[in-house]
């Protein structure tokens, strides 16, 4: 008569084959994640804040649009800041305080309604900042 076995585990042999697998996995976790290169903001220097909302073509918010924010006396493909829209369509970004002009646009690059067609941005906006304040702006989508 024989017993049944309560645990069914891996054998050992397997365990130290797939060893090296788990110690890989293991010190990527513990790597460094890349950080971003574009200039931040650090906690307890002064900042403005631009503040959006995407709205779609029927004037409802749009969620998970990939919002690009730059200066305006960067490159057009210098893009300094990337951030996606929430559930409410909104997002923010801190930029430095000080007199400076953003532009801000959408990547909307797959895109599409449920009708099946492709998103556009009505047109960039650009946000003059003067110091410490808020600056308020919508992205307006278009089919």
């Amino acid at each position: 008569m024989t017993t049944p076995r309560l645990h069914q585990g891996l054998p050992l042999a397997r365990w130290f084959r797939s060893g090296p697998l788990w110690i890989l996995i293991f010190f990527l976790g513990l790597s460094p994640l890349p950080r971003s290169t574009a200039q931040q903001v650090k906690p307890g220097q002064p900042y403005a804040l631009i503040f959006g909302t995407v709205w779609g073509p029927d004037d409802r918010p749009v969620y998970g649009i990939r919002v690009k924010i730059r200066r305006s006396t960067d490159k057009p493909r210098k893009v300094r800041w990337e951030l996606y829209s929430d559930h409410r369509g909104e997002f923010a970004q801190r930029v430095p305080a000080g007199e400076a002009d953003y532009i801000i646009s959408a990547d909307l690059k797959g895109v599409k309604f449920t009708d099946g067609t492709p998103a556009h941005l009505a047109q960039d906006v650009t946000v003059h900042v003067y110091n410490e304040e808020r600056e308020d702006i919508g992205l307006h989508l278009t089919r």
